[in-house]
């Protein structure tokens, strides 16, 4: 057993390199604030890689396998968020695992015995740190894993953000714009309140370690000693929230965990070699789950015994190194479970419940032998094998709805050898899926459309859920149409995506959850297709509708709403002002659309409340779309103004109408005119953040972007006429 040590901020401790658990604790005090906890995976410089590289309760995975967010449960008077590392499994190119904490409801300075620890995967506490020291910070650094030498260490770091989440996540490479993260922070907290994620049952656990206090250094056990066994703590599932979709949407199938069968605490036995283990703990009868651990390479094999103490059924047989796996076993009411191993190496072996199996409804993947379940609709499932290291390799995936009997009523969907991409149908959940594999594997779920594609085309109403693929059919051939959403999204960090797929199967994003919001309007086939294939990817149900042009309403003066919309525009080249109505900071912007298709952009708030102007483009025949895209509640006002309310600047100073400055300067999007002629002028710019350049464009008379000037400060040789700057940053045009 490895003795727990207390540690201080700033001080370090080896761990084990092995898959570790890391609980964040709290007491269980009546309005204390919520305290959610992430792990974030870091390269050598200290940054993520990308997105997936954040692991919270919305993003529970990552596509590695390597880490994992368990959930929460209470124990003792204690509350934890329970986070799940895989040392050995951890990319080579990432160095450290950052393990945070963001605030709802309050500060960290009013959370009432703060702590983490980490412990083993068999639950032996190995390193406590107690933090004594917040204040006024939203979002905390707690810890970190990194490596050191050839193993590694856990330091307690205790770094405060009162920036919040978005402080945080700027810190170490996450892509943020104004607030954008605190907010969809707080869109998330508030979500988590009705919705856990559908992996969130987490494996067994420990109860809570006592609050932190100075404790003596637990003895060393022998290698071989029995572990002890821990008990079980599962929090309670909770239903998924669901925007509200438009009319004749179908709502989203509830989806609470299901267990198949009781509770128990966890059985874990360690060893070396040769042995037969007696599970002596008090097991029910019935289908559970034999997780097992092999150190480095050689063979490995656990075998049942009958009542006459021969080999019954074979769990596990394999020369993979270091190999980790589950399998679904009956536990048989007339006598103890009895496993006889066979191996070359350590060993661990764990008995646990149903519970503990990862839910593959949103799709999964894995390497070795494995227990899921499912808990979808009816679908097709995308199954992927890459073989052993040789290309090799036995697959087999089979499905049960009654774990009790599985092997009697089981259905073998895959049984074959070597590298396979094929796709086989899963009947409605929920199941139990096994999966037998010599290496990795991904299994993706597709669920089948769940509405009549003729009526969806007699109607222009399209409905489904999950992953899928749709034609939509144009209901005036040759004019765009107004598309009207609802999306679920699955819970990742930036929400649902939509792409349009052409016949080459190439796709063009088109809506994604952080920038349309869950529900709104859009413009769809604006070249006039006559029919459009969208693709989904992250959403849990769906509901599009079609509507003619003339539905859209006119725009002739101010207007105002909340989300994504689109409107029809008569009349001659103007201006568009924008500004947020609401405190949010999601993105916010508009653009114009051509009657023949052609689009340009006309302004973005970069998440900030000073109203922006851009141009209204439009055809000779004086026409165009004018489309708001705003995500979530976002609210807006937008209003046309006449184009010569443009500023104006000039080389001569004078001008007809008087004297005329040579310098123009502003803030963010807009659009001037240059009174004088073409003329090298020096453009100057303070960006707000990295990827704020100032791009300047020239527009024609009819206000259509039609050349790129620059996009960096400096001399530049700009034309005359009107001139649009696209930036959320100050900036100024001079004469020289």
């Amino acid at each position: 057993m490895v003795p727990m040590t207390h540690i201080t901020k700033g001080a370090n401790t080896p761990v084990p390199s092995e898959l570790l658990r890391v609980a964040v604790c709290r007491q269980n005090v009546a309005g204390a604030p919520v305290v959610d906890a992430s792990a974030l995976l870091l390269d050598a410089n200290g940054k993520v890689r990308g997105d997936a590289d954040l692991v919270f309760y919305n993003q529970p995975h990552h596509p590695s396998g390597t880490a994992r967010h368990l959930g929460t449960n209470e124990a003792n008077g204690q509350l934890a968020e329970w986070l799940e590392i895989d040392l050995p499994r951890v990319e080579p190119e990432v160095q450290r695992v950052l393990i945070a904490g963001s605030c709802d409801g309050g500060v960290f300075g009013s959370v009432p015995g703060l702590y983490v620890q980490v412990l083993t995967g068999a639950g032996v506490p190995v390193t406590l740190y107690a933090v004594d020291d917040a204040t006024t910070e939203t979002a905390f650094v707690i810890g970190e894993l990194y490596r050191r030498d050839s193993g590694w260490k856990f330091r307690a770091v205790g770094q405060g953000y009162a920036s919040g989440l978005a402080g945080l996540a700027t810190d170490f490479g996450i892509a943020v714009d104004g607030g954008e993260a605190a907010q969809a922070q707080a869109q998330a907290q508030v979500q988590v309140q009705v919705q856990a994620p559908a992996d969130a049952v987490p494996a067994p656990m420990p109860a809570f370690a006592p609050p932190p206090a100075p404790a003596p250094a637990a003895a060393q056990a022998p290698v071989y000693a029995r572990a002890p066994v821990v008990q079980d703590a599962v929090p309670t599932p909770a239903q998924y929230a669901v925007p509200t979709p438009v009319q004749n949407a179908v709502p989203v199938q509830d989806r609470v965990p299901h267990t198949f069968g009781p509770q128990f605490p966890s059985f874990v036995r360690r060893g070396h070699g040769n042995d037969v283990v007696t599970v002596d703990a008090p097991i029910p009868p019935g289908p559970v789950i034999i997780e097992a651990w092999h150190e480095e390479d050689g063979y490995f094999c656990v075998e049942t015994l009958d009542r006459r103490n021969k080999d019954d059924e074979l769990v596990f047989n394999t020369t993979i190194t270091t190999f980790r796996g589950r399998a679904l076993i009956q536990n048989r009411p007339d006598r103890p479970l009895r496993l006889k191993i066979g191996a070359d190496n350590d060993w661990t072996l764990m008995v646990q419940p149903l519970s503990v199996a990862r839910d593959m409804t949103g799709g999964i993947s894995g390497f070795g032998p494995e227990v899921l379940v499912y808990t979808g609709p009816v679908a097709d499932l995308d199954v992927e094998f890459a073989g052993d290291e040789d290309g090799d390799g036995y697959f087999g995936v089979s499905s049960c709805a009654t774990a009790a009997k599985f092997n009697d009523r089981s259905d073998l969907l895959v049984n074959e050898t070597g590298r396979l991409r094929q796709t086989v149908p899963l009947t409605t959940g929920p199941l139990v899926i096994t999966v037998e594999a010599d290496g990795p594997w991904s299994l993706t779920p597709r669920a089948l459309p769940i509405v009549d594609p003729a009526v969806a085309r007699a109607t222009g109403v399209h409905q489904g859920r999950g992953a899928s693929t749709v034609t939509l059919t144009n209901p005036n051939p040759g004019r765009p149409a107004v598309l009207e959403y609802a999306i679920a999204s699955e819970g990742t960090i930036s929400g649902y995506q939509v792409k349009i797929v052409d016949e080459y199967d190439d796709e063009e994003p088109f809506l994604s959850g952080d920038e349309n919001g869950a529900q709104g309007r859009t413009l769809l086939f604006r070249k006039g297709e006559p029919e459009m294939r969208l693709r989904f990817d992250y959403a849990v149900d769906w509901s599009l509708r079609l509507l003619p042009m003339d539905q859209a309403p006119a725009l002739t003066g101010p207007a105002q709403g909340i989300g994504s919309t689109v409107f029809r525009y008569d009349g001659p080249p103007a201006l568009l002002g924008l500004r947020r109505t609401t405190s949010d900071s999601d993105r916010l912007r508009t653009g114009t659309v051509q009657a023949h298709g052609r689009k340009g952009m006309s302004a973005e708030t970069y998440g900030r409340r000073r109203p922006v102007v851009g141009p209204i483009w439009v055809t000779e025949a004086g026409h165009c779309y004018v489309v708001v895209t705003a995500a979530g509640a976002t609210g807006w006002k937008i209003e046309p103004m006449a184009a010569a309310s443009a500023p104006v600047f000039g080389a001569f100073g004078m001008t007809g109408s008087g004297k005329v400055p040579t310098k123009v300067s502003g803030k963010g999007y807009t659009v001037v005119r240059n009174t004088g002629p073409e003329a090298e002028m020096m453009l100057t710019h303070e960006p707000r953040g990295l990827l704020d350049l100032p791009a300047v464009w020239a527009l024609d008379e009819r206000l259509e972007p039609v050349r790129r000037i620059t996009t960096s400060p400096g001399l530049h040789t700009f034309p005359s006429g009107f001139l649009q700057i696209r930036t959320s940053g100050p900036w100024s045009l001079e004469v020289r």
